[in-house]
């Protein structure tokens, strides 16, 4: 086999590898962030937050595993938005918790879908909440329904010693996407304020963690993160290179391109010189005269009236007539032109960038 057949069947088995493990050891789509109020998108909750702040509401993100909240003296009501429909399970621990006093909110729990729209407005004391969803709880008694119509309940309410946990067939009851029914935003707030306990919204089951909880999990510093994560795919990929690399010798599978002799532009080159020149010698007026006349040309052609140069006052006296500008600008540019005081650097911008404004303006 040919030396160059010998590479393309080296290069092309050593992209076939590295497109194999990229696939297989590549990261999958998650829904960890949907509710999550740090999520400015459609599904997440920033809004709301941002609106329970704006109200005065003492609300707070909780970080932290839920052992941890138990150690909270003041009775707490805990917001729990969940990024996949879950089952409507309180365990033990946790219903021994709410009994205490404390409230557990849950958005976003698992019922069967009814014969109900999937679009809906459900009548709240805070006008209509609009509803996505066709799920209902349908053995919830009257005096628990929060919200819900006649195919059974969206939000109802399970008592439990002197707390309570709240449930909701939609995890979008308050979402971002829902920002126009500020009624959305009101039966929620309403629902995590009636106790006036602590608020917290539990982001920690969606990934967010305080400092000393990763550190306490060995995640604080990049050396930790990395020790945590499946580096196989990456240092697969770079055994292929580096084979590659040793098998071909380090050298190129290509033949070597000579360098191409850029073309120069005589015209250019000209003008560069003739600039360098002018600006050396400090004769501002002569550019001055040159690229006033193209200026007034360019003008006078936006304006229709042909490649001769007229005179100052009758090229004001048309340019007032079509744009109804104040003629004191272009006068002003025109007088500038016919003096033979030099100009500094600063002014020669000032002078161009205000023939552009200028030429803009029939346009």
């Amino acid at each position: 086999m040919k030396r160059s057949n010998r590479l393309a069947w080296l290069g092309a088995i050593a992209l076939a590898v590295i497109i194999l493990v990229s696939l297989i050891a590549a990261p999958k789509n998650t829904t960890i962030s949907n509710g999550s109020t740090y999520n400015r998108a459609a599904d997440g909750y920033g809004a709301w937050y941002a609106f329970m702040q704006e109200q005065g509401t003492s609300i707070k993100r909780w970080q932290k595993p839920w052992d941890d909240i138990k150690a909270q003296k003041s009775p707490v009501t805990l917001l729990q938005v969940n990024s996949n429909l879950n089952p409507p399970v309180v365990n033990p621990e946790k219903r021994a918790w709410i009994e205490k006093g404390n409230n557990l909110v849950i958005l976003g729990v698992r019922y069967q879908t009814t014969a109900a729209d999937f679009n809906t407005m459900q009548k709240s004391p805070f006008g209509d909440v609009k509803i996505a969803t066709g799920r209902r709880y349908q053995k919830a008694n009257k005096e628990e329904v929060s919200l819900g119509d006649r195919f059974g309940a969206v939000v109802w309410q399970e008592k439990y010693g002197k707390g309570k946990v709240i449930f909701s067939t939609t995890p979008y009851l308050a979402a971002n996407a829902y920002q126009d029914y500020l009624s959305n935003f009101k039966f929620l707030a309403d629902l995590v304020s009636k106790q006036n306990n602590a608020i917290f919204v539990d982001e920690y089951i969606h990934g967010y963690k305080d400092a000393d909880v990763r550190k306490k999990e060995g995640k604080d510093d990049l050396f930790s993160y990395f020790a945590h994560q499946p580096l196989i795919a990456a240092l697969l990929q770079i055994a292929v290179l580096l084979l590659v690399l040793i098998w071909a010798k380090n050298r190129r599978f290509g033949k070597p391109l000579a360098l191409e002799t850029p073309v120069l532009d005589n015209s250019e080159a000209y003008i560069q010189a003739l600039a360098g020149v002018l600006q050396k010698a400090e004769c501002s007026d002569f550019v001055v005269e040159m690229v006033g006349k193209e200026e007034q040309l360019q003008l006078q052609k936006a304006l229709g009236l042909g490649e001769i140069l007229l005179e100052p006052q009758a090229l004001i006296d048309i340019w007032v007539e079509k744009t109804g500008s104040n003629s004191v600008e272009l006068a002003t540019l025109l007088k500038r032109r016919s003096q033979k005081r030099p100009m500094s650097e600063r002014e020669l911008l000032s002078w161009l960038g205000q023939w552009r404004t200028i030429k803009k303006i029939p346009n």
